[in-house]
């Protein structure tokens, strides 16, 4: 078979989660309700951390971004797929599938780097205390959003600019329910090895950031350990228990996902596993940081006091 350049490949083909007929009114109920209820919980977050002023701190302005990235994020996939089962057309175009891989890098890179950000937040925090304020001032922080956002955007770059020197040949279905890189660039007909050897480097630099979470979570441990009073132990482990458990829901379900995809046969089990990082992290979020933060909890209080009176 001769492989045709990229600039021949019209569209590609979305299998989804399910071929059933019969299952798509349900899928299609089950996902805008995840949808609703991820961005309803995130945007919550926001809003809640903007009309409070106790909420205004490194932390709960990280938050806020990580709650609008989660929202950006499951808008980049969600909704194609809901339209796809709503017209029974599974079709996405060339274009349509380089930018919903474009937009979920730049996504993804973005929660990766902003949780890496909390985890720093939250170790000055409990390891330099006194110095917290002159360590995290408004600075610092907004330099951290830029520089997690300019590291997703130089990674998604580099990702697409590789895609775009692809050739594709006639089987163009991606088992999953968007567009991912991995299962594109199997597609192709042409050389892959540089694609694969980008991924490589880029995947071995987020699991710097990730060694660099551990690390700084190592040392709140140790220094939480060594408190003289119970009570301030306990203080210490509940503010960062909402982060790590984000943190280990985010990263956990990407890694199962790869190494699924990479041991089972099964194209099918790949697609159901990739809705783990794509879609429930991103609602979980807002359940994690309201149920188990006190501060969350009073901020939605007053939030919905105030909601009768608009």
């Amino acid at each position: 078979m001769d492989p045709r350049n990229h600039t021949d490949v019209s569209e590609f083909l979305l299998l989804g989660l399910t071929q059933d007929p019969e299952l798509q009114p349900l899928l299609f109920g089950v996902f805008l309700s995840l949808y609703l209820v991820t961005i309803l919980g995130n945007l919550l977050i926001i809003l809640a951390v903007i009309s409070d002023p106790h909420l205004h701190t490194p932390m709960y302005f990280f938050l806020s971004h990580l709650s609008l990235g989660d929202i950006c994020l499951s808008t980049t996939t969600i909704p194609k797929m809901l339209v796809n089962i709503q017209a029974q057309n599974q079709h996405i175009s060339y274009t349509g599938c380089l930018t919903q891989i474009c937009f979920v890098l730049v996504f993804i890179g973005l929660e990766s780097c902003l949780l890496a950000a909390m985890a720093y937040d939250r170790y000055v925090a409990i390891c330099h205390p006194l110095m917290y304020t002159v360590i995290m001032n408004p600075r610092l922080c907004v330099q951290l959003i830029l520089l997690s956002l300019l590291l997703s955007i130089v990674d998604t770059l580099l990702h697409s600019l590789m895609v775009l020197r692809l050739s594709f040949c006639t089987n163009r279905e991606v088992p999953y329910f968007f567009c991912e890189l991995a299962q594109v660039i199997k597609l192709a007909c042409s050389d892959t090895l540089i694609n694969n050897f980008v991924i490589f480097v880029m995947f071995s630099l987020f699991v710097g950031v990730f060694s660099g979470i551990i690390y700084s979570y190592a040392q709140i441990v140790s220094s939480v350990l060594r408190m003289p009073s119970a009570g301030g132990r306990y203080k210490a482990f509940s503010t960062c228990g909402s982060h790590l458990s984000v943190v280990s829901l985010f990263y956990a379900t990407g890694v199962s996902v790869y190494i699924n995809s990479a041991v089972a046969g099964s194209s099918r089990k790949a697609a159901a596993a990739s809705v783990m990082y794509t879609v429930v992290p991103q609602m979980m979020n807002p359940f994690i940081y309201s149920l188990r933060n006190r501060d969350m909890k009073g901020a939605f209080r007053k939030l919905i006091r105030r909601i009768p009176l608009l």
